[in-house]
């Protein structure tokens, strides 16, 4: 039976401040990632990083939160999106992403926003653009396993939008305080009593001072006791940070020193400490102000409370490049920032190959206190560890991937890493990361950083790759030595004589081609730039130890220090570029563009000696070229259309880089076609495979001197890609289908003949949750691996890997057994 484990998955995650929550019991960090919700332990041994996707929403995440249970085995996940919607998620032994959806909620109207849970408590709270809070109540149920009840619906009023929620109990577990806050400079505190009747949840305080949309909230107690106050933190876009305490009992809590402090003359106005009193079951409270937090230079998107035992911390993220813990001095009992990571120093404010790196947006906690996470604008996570020998946080290994559709793939010709291309305007390089007999992915450069959507790559020779974007031209990239120095030393990538390499490459201010520079020694004066008047950032001069770490590169170097240097531009198209291939020589590059007719709809091929196009270009269709593929051989050029029809060029014997119209079949399919590639020449005869939007897949072979279709494939959904394994298994051949979908199967053939004679689904609950835009097997026999005891991949034997690209913003790497 064939066996199918995912090796590798890199997705980047959603920019909201509520799309993100650490388990305090299991260690997990959950985070949406596109309409997915991408499973991670920050601390798990290996560095195997994200290991499952959940997918069950429509549209994107925008809050997750862990519901509190008692162990591991029975955890609860809710998660809210764009699509309007509630997920409830269950842990599932059975499941191989270890989670399973158990209910879905269709309440509320709008978009989901954010999700409030408490300890000890089985409520747990919504909040949607549609202006609305809702209270649910969720148990467990030995029959139903979880029944969920909506307890109250909330009409916000006055009418805004609600960012953040919290959520704490009030003394005991049969009251609690609710926080909301948003689009509005108002922060609004509800109480509530649970009834027989239900919670009965009112509006008691409406709190003002902030001057900006509040992004985050997060209650604390001030130490254990059922009696103690709690303490309300409320991040603002004012760049500020208030703290609020809620004080029970009739008289006011002491006047804290924070407010008396003439440190504050900045303020056109004085800080109020209004108290705003309530009662719960008779119980007194009272809501003041209790102190202020500056420090961050730009908004603020969250806050998180860390209890030490003896003390409270509070971590905040903000737009302004940095984490900030903060805690308060025990002589003055103000507020101070003891400890600040990110972007800091000669880098603060510097900019990466896009421009500045967006900010921090939301930051967590490790159940331990040890760690700190926080997600960044390109969808990038970094991870701190403190060292307490060195009393110092560390920065470590975290994951990081594409936040837009991948639409391209193309392994290095000896199949030692791999290339992808986004609509987020990148293009990575992922590969294996070595250590021993430990083997595990990682991206290890973001060669390319763009001004346009990448639509197609294609490696070209191992150092050497060509990418088509919505522009008209097409853009050739060198590795620099840099780069190829990292691949040799942590992936066991062996590299040709690098003298001939150029050092590493900047994208100029307000450019868009990536320019050769000179790394220089430690020390000494600035490299020399390719072009002289080309005004290059202080930030990205690289010195000769800019990288000598032994770990994959962290987001800061990925970000500036990765990119490849541009050698070449090929023009010659009038629209976007749709299509890409390389000849397994090196030679040739054949490209088409997007087109409404036959005079665009031509294929342009350039040779790789001196970048000429070779005129005149290739006809065939009359719309777009969807896919272009060379034979093994190179003898022949294989092109497919969304005008329905497939058309096969073959090469001048005379010149070995003119193509001349050999065969073509205007009806291929009844509807347009996606997808194509070859079979390996061992298949017997001159095979080729084409997918198409009827739901078919057709095995086509030369019989004679006409083109058959041997076999025909039905899909339950639109057959996006296709992709035959480049080698022979026990005399039979197999190709991969991916849909419209996103399901994925393998087919086996029986040489010759072309009969299937087997076929494989993946188990949905692994595979992509939109259509799938590239499938591309692993050109060489790589190793197998097996999992450690330190949960890193042990290389094994022979076995095919299967890469992945899809729309849902994911790539992932399969590890096929068994064929």
């Amino acid at each position: 039976m064939v066996g199918v484990e995912t090796e590798y998955i890199a997705t980047g995650g959603n920019r909201h401040p509520s799309a993100s929550d650490w388990d305090s019991v299991s260690g997990l960090l959950a985070f949406g990632a596109d309409s997915n919700i991408a499973l991670w332990n920050p601390l798990g041994q290996g560095h195997i990083g994200i290991h499952a996707l959940l997918a069950g929403h429509s549209d994107k995440v925008n809050a997750v939160k862990f519901f509190p249970t008692a162990t591991a085995k029975d955890r609860i996940l809710i998660s809210g999106s764009v699509d309007r919607t509630l997920q409830i998620w269950c842990s599932d032994d059975t499941s191989p992403v270890g989670f399973s959806s158990a209910a879905t909620l269709t309440d509320h109207t709008n978009s989901i926003n954010a999700i409030a849970v408490c300890a000890g408590s089985p409520i747990f709270v919504s909040g949607s653009a549609d202006a609305s809070i809702k209270i649910w109540s969720l148990r467990l149920s030995e029959v139903e396993r979880i029944e969920i009840k909506l307890l109250q619906s909330i009409t916000l009023k006055p009418r805004f939008i609600p960012l953040a929620i919290a959520l704490s109990n009030l003394g005991t577990s049969e009251s609690f305080v609710l926080a909301v806050a948003g689009t509005k400079n108002i922060l609004l505190i509800y109480a509530g009593e649970n009834t027989r009747q239900g919670p009965d949840c009112r509006l008691q305080a409406t709190l003002t001072g902030h001057e900006g949309w509040i992004r985050s909230l997060a209650f604390t107690q001030e130490r254990k006791g059922d009696c103690c106050d709690l303490i309300l933190a409320s991040a603002s876009q004012d760049k500020y940070i208030r703290l609020w305490r809620i004080h029970q009992g009739r008289e006011l809590p002491g006047a804290n020193c924070f407010s008396k402090n003439s440190g504050l003359g900045q303020f056109d106005s004085p800080l109020s400490n209004k108290a705003h009193r309530f009662a719960i079951f008779g119980v007194p409270h009272s809501v003041t102000f209790e102190a202020l937090l500056l420090g961050h230079e730009d908004w603020i998107y969250s806050a998180s409370w860390r209890s030490t035992g003896k003390h409270l911390q509070l971590l905040s993220a903000s737009a302004d490049n940095s984490l900030a813990i903060w805690e308060q001095d025990v002589q003055s009992g103000l507020w101070v920032c003891i400890a600040r990571l990110g972007e800091l120093s000669a880098q603060k404010g510097a900019t990466t190959a896009t421009g500045s790196t967006g900010g921090f947006w939301t930051g967590h906690w490790s159940p331990d206190g040890t760690t700190v996470v926080c997600l960044g604008r390109t969808g990038s996570w970094r991870l701190w560890k403190y060292d307490a020998f060195q009393d110092r946080w560390m920065q470590g290994t975290a994951v990081s991937g594409h936040v837009k559709a991948v639409t391209s793939l193309s392994w290095a010709k000896n199949g030692k890493y791999l290339l992808s291309a986004s609509l987020d305007q990148t293009t990575r390089l992922h590969a294996g990361w070595r250590r021993g007999s430990g083997l595990s992915w990682h991206e290890f450069a973001r060669p390319q950083i763009h001004g346009y959507d990448l639509n197609c790559i294609s490696a070209l020779g191992a150092s050497q790759f060509v990418s088509g974007a919505d522009e008209k031209l097409l853009r050739v990239f060198d590795e620099p030595r840099g780069i190829a120095d990292m691949l040799e030393t942590l992936c066991g990538i062996p590299h040709p004589d690098s003298q001939s390499m150029p050092d590493a490459a900047h994208i100029p201010v307000l450019g868009l081609s990536n320019k050769a520079i000179q790394v220089t020694v430690e020390g000494s004066a600035p490299g020399a730039v390719e072009d002289e008047g080309t005004l290059v950032d202080a930030a990205t001069n690289l010195t000769a130890s800019a990288y000598s770490q032994n770990d994959p590169p962290l987001e800061d170097y990925l970000s500036r220090q990765t990119l490849w240097p541009e050698s070449e531009k090929l023009y010659g198209h009038g629209y976007e570029i749709s299509a890409l291939a390389c000849s397994n020589d090196h030679t040739l590059i054949a490209t088409a563009c997007r087109a409404s007719s036959s005079d665009h709809a031509v294929i342009r091929l350039y040779e790789t000696r001196d970048w000429r196009e070779i005129k005149p270009a290739l006809t065939a269709h009359s719309l777009t070229v969807t896919r272009l593929a060379f034979s093994e051989d190179d003898r022949y050029l294989l092109s497919v259309g969304r005008d329905r029809q497939w058309a096969i060029f073959e090469r001048d014997e005379a010149s070995e880089t003119t193509y001349n119209p050999w065969k073509s079949n205007p009806k291929g399919h009844s509807r347009m076609i996606l997808d194509a590639g070859w079979a390996p020449v061992e298949a017997g005869g001159l095979t080729f495979v084409t997918a198409g939007r009827d739901k078919t897949i057709k095995i086509w072979s030369v019989v004679g001197e006409d083109v058959v279709c041997k076999t025909t494939i039905p899909s339950l959904h639109a057959a996006t890609a296709v992709e035959f394994l480049p080698r022979l298994v026990d005399h039979s051949i197999y190709v991969a289908v991916g849909t419209e979908a996103g399901l994925i199967s393998i087919f086996g053939l029986e040489t010759k003949v072309f009969s299937t004679v087997s076929s494989h689904t993946f188990d949905p609950r692994i595979t992509p949750s939109r259509a799938i835009t590239q499938l591309s097997w692993r050109p060489s026999a790589p190793e197998t691996s097996t999992v450690g005891a330190d949960g890193s991949r042990c290389d094994q034997g022979n076995m095919a890997y299967l890469a992945v690209a899809s729309e849902d913003s994911s790539l992932r790497l399969y590890r096929i057994s068994n064929l």
